[in-house]
């Protein structure tokens, strides 16, 4: 008599698998004020998101006309570190800017 089990190996690998899971993305968003500059907005895209001059005006024009701007999508904890460094950098530059992370 012959019993088919699988090996311990693929049990192991076939569970491991099953647990690996993508990581939750947040966006980032710059929401509108009558009192930060359109130039700090735009500084501020390119240093703490990388975005190119274009890219950055192109944000900082949704946040002037819609009201908010996507500056981009993180895991949580990069999220979490470029809102934290935007109210940093917008309270040293005496601007009341505000950036929040809503999950995606």
């Amino acid at each position: 008599m012959s019993f088919n089990t699988p090996n311990t190996e693929e049990i192991t690998e076939s569970k491991t698998r099953e647990d690996i899971r993508e990581p939750s993305l947040f966006k980032v968003l710059l929401h509108n004020d009558d009192y930060t500059t359109m130039d700090f907005v735009v500084e501020i895209l390119i240093y703490v998101f990388h975005k190119s001059a274009e890219d950055a005006t192109q944000v900082m024009l949704n946040v002037h006309r819609k009201g908010v701007g996507l500056c981009g999508v993180y895991t949580y904890e990069v999220a979490e570190t470029k809102v934290d460094t935007v109210h940093r950098l917008a309270r040293e530059n005496s601007f009341p800017l505000k950036c929040t992370m809503e999950e995606n």
